[in-house]
């Protein structure tokens, strides 16, 4: 087995990719980040002390308008990483409780922390606060090289194939016995690969922004269901601050992107049925297209994809980030506990053992969350009438909704050794 220059080289420094390098150097694991983007020193956050009052108008666009929904097994994962304490000093927004309905009928459901004897069902976090956070944990590694801005022209077995070689735009040539992609929905080693994947377009667009109400989120996601798409209003630090996602037809999300701040705010309210009372403020919009993706094979001999460049999957629970976030914890465990046997863990067998765990459960995550929209989205009165009997069922079936509630919160399931604990 010849020498390499690392082993494991991860490309993409995102979420995902960041938090796989944390896991896999705090054991010792020498690792290089290949990331395209220069160096860009996240903003600082706003403190918890600014957050304590509302927030002017200004104050709201300083938030970032990228937010993530993450389960307790991603508060382990990152608390087991080391970052999790580092997210708490800047900003977290806890939520308690759930509440999801149907605009086309009576049907709803109620979650509550407290049916679990958890202090929260999950948390609001900006993408600035996690990776301000990880990349002040990275900094305290010395078994980690960076390189960028840099990108992967090709790569290729070494003859022998107990390694990846990988050529860089910067024309250096880096040895590594695990090449991962985690660059995310469009990334250049899944393509390289040659790996295909499945794509749907959903013809919809997630029109994102943080915004102030009149009445307080009460620490409370709210979701409504409507035949158009799906819209969420999930609570920030702030009691009348909460980050929108509203997933809708792309006709009718481009006419709501070009509308001005007012009108937007009006046809916010009206859609969201002044759950939260007047939309006081608006924050800057952005908007993106659906699509969900899954890769055919997630591995080949030396190769790796975890995250987004993996699979992606429709927002309408907040599972993508979750998923990726699983994804590295079980392709760290899986590295680790080969090296411990003294196995060659950039061999396809040992590969194969990653693949397997997760491929299963992001296929099943993907399906369900596309079963929701054709769902919710259906015109027919028969299927309006079946989907609000069986939102009321759901909601007073406590058993079951116990089980949905450990499942979503990631108390369930087959998960990883970081997911289940948080440990010293």
């Amino acid at each position: 087995m010849q020498p390499v220059d690392y082993e494991v080289l991860i490309v993409g420094s995102g979420v995902v990719g960041a938090t796989l390098a944390c896991a896999l150097l705090q054991n010792g694991i020498r690792v290089a980040l290949v990331e395209a983007k220069p160096q860009i020193s996240p903003s600082p956050p706003l403190g918890k002390e600014e957050n304590k009052d509302n927030l002017k108008d200004e104050g709201i666009d300083k938030l970032d308008l990228r937010t993530f929904a993450l389960t307790r097994a991603s508060e382990r994962i990152f608390t087991n990483v080391g970052v999790w304490e580092k997210m708490l000093a800047q900003r977290l927004s806890p939520f308690r409780e759930m509440h999801v309905w149907d605009a086309g009928g009576i049907g709803e459901v109620h979650f509550n922390s407290a049916a679990l004897n958890e202090p929260t069902l999950g948390y609001i976090v900006e993408q600035s606060v996690i990776q301000a956070a990880l990349i002040s944990r990275l900094a305290e590694f010395e078994n980690l090289t960076i390189y960028r801005p840099a990108t992967v022209q090709s790569f290729t077995l070494t003859t022998d194939e107990t390694a990846m070689q990988a050529q860089l735009d910067n024309g250096q040539c880096l040895t590594t016995r695990l090449l991962i992609g985690a660059e995310g929905a469009n990334s250049s080693i899944r393509t390289l690969a040659g790996i295909r994947y499945k794509l749907l377009d959903h013809g919809q667009q997630a029109i994102v922004a943080t915004v102030q109400t009149a009445l307080p989120h009460q620490e409370t996601a709210w979701q409504r269901f409507l035949p158009s798409g799906h819209l969420a209003f999930l609570p920030l630090l702030d009691s009348h601050t909460s980050s929108i996602v509203w997933s809708i037809d792309t006709p009718l999300a481009q006419r709501l992107m070009a509308l001005e701040k007012n009108a937007f705010k009006q046809e916010l309210e009206q859609a969201f049925a002044f759950k939260l009372g007047a939309v006081k403020e608006c924050g800057q919009r952005a908007g993106f297209p659906l699509q969900s993706r899954h890769v055919l094979n997630y591995v080949q001999p030396r190769l790796a994809l975890v995250g987004d460049a993996a699979h992606t999957v429709l927002p309408l629970a907040g599972q993508g980030l979750n998923l990726g976030l699983l994804d590295a914890a079980a392709l760290s465990e899986v590295v680790l506990n080969a090296q411990a046997k003294n196995r060659d863990f950039g061999s396809y067998r040992e590969l194969r053992r990653y693949e397997r765990w997760r491929k299963g459960d992001n296929f099943a995550t993907l399906k369900m969350m596309d079963g929701f929209r054709h769902l919710f989205g259906a015109r027919s009165d028969l299927l309006a009438y079946a989907r609000n009997v069986g939102l009321n069922l759901a909601d007073t079936a406590t058993p079951l909704k116990q089980i949905i509630m450990q499942h979503a919160m990631g108390l369930k399931g087959d998960l990883p050794y970081l997911a289940q604990y948080s440990y010293p």
